[in-house]
């Protein structure tokens, strides 16, 4: 796994520059991407994401989805018109993703057992929305993973061997799985069997400590979690995920001097995979 990203979680207002200077910054570091999240603000100002990925050579390889949920949109809603509108979405995120040949992260989407109690139900309106999406992203080039996301923030296929599943019942070569290492930590008994039981059809990887903190700073073992994506010939990139207890900057260079140390080598610029 030679191939590092940083995810910027909150909107471009709050990163504490402009794009192009937060860019700059980012692969300054080493960084060979982004993984960016998919606000109402962010949407707004994509030109300028454009002008930043151009100018400072670091792609945008990722896009998260999630966001949408707060506007009300859900993949397992009761009504179909919501469900709708979420399936419009993910179709309108594709054109964005294919605009930087990034691939699309739906989590969150999935919703709560507050939106659907009942999983059967929940899972059946998931897979029929989805297998819509597929379509138009097989026809558009356009690839996606699902997040298995633990149970106190989504409803649904919270494990691994659960999102496997589902991608099996969606049927389309469009979908893929992922792992994040903080969901992992609680719903998984293991950190390095969901990543063989994924394989070689693994596409994207969230490295995030136990607490969302500074890697390093819990309990996740991520010497164990890179020696297993090696050992399933793990090519794409793997996007740091910091979202408490450090600022943008911080967490950015104290993650990539934690990643350096932890596997020399392993993390370098070594040109682009294929995305």
């Amino acid at each position: 796994m030679n191939h590092l990203g940083f995810m910027l979680i909150d909107p471009p207002s709050r990163w504490g520059g402009s794009i192009d200077d937060t860019f700059r910054f980012i692969r300054s570091i080493g960084y060979d991407g982004v993984e960016l999240n998919l606000t109402t603000e962010l949407a707004g100002r994509l030109n300028l994401v454009e002008d930043a990925v151009q100018a400072n050579d670091l792609p945008v390889v990722s896009l998260l989805t999630g966001a949408a949920y707060q506007e009300g949109l859900c993949l397992s809603a009761p009504d179909a018109s919501i469900r709708d509108r979420t399936v419009e979405r993910l179709v309108e995120n594709m054109g964005t993703a294919k605009r930087f040949g990034a691939i699309l992260v739906v989590g969150l989407l999935q919703g709560l057992r507050s939106d659907e109690p009942d999983p059967e139900t929940a899972n059946a309106r998931i897979v029929s929305c989805l297998q819509r999406v597929g379509r138009e992203a097989e026809a558009r080039g356009v690839d996606i993973v699902i997040e298995p996301v633990n149970h106190l923030q989504v409803g649904f296929n919270n494990s691994v061997g659960e999102v496997l599943r589902l991608i099996r019942d969606i049927g389309s070569s469009a979908f893929h799985p992922m792992v994040d290492t903080i969901h992992m930590n609680i719903e998984e008994t293991s950190l390095v069997q969901p990543i063989q039981d994924c394989g070689a059809r693994l596409r994207h990887v969230h490295l995030c400590e136990s607490h969302g903190g500074l890697p390093g700073s819990g309990r996740i073992d991520f010497s164990a979690v890179l020696d297993a994506l090696e050992s399933v010939g793990y090519s794409h990139f793997a996007s740091v995920k910091v979202y408490r207890k450090a600022g943008l900057r911080e967490a950015a260079e104290q993650s990539m001097a934690f990643f350096k140390e932890l596997k020399p080598g392993r993390v370098r610029r070594v040109g682009r995979p294929d995305r």
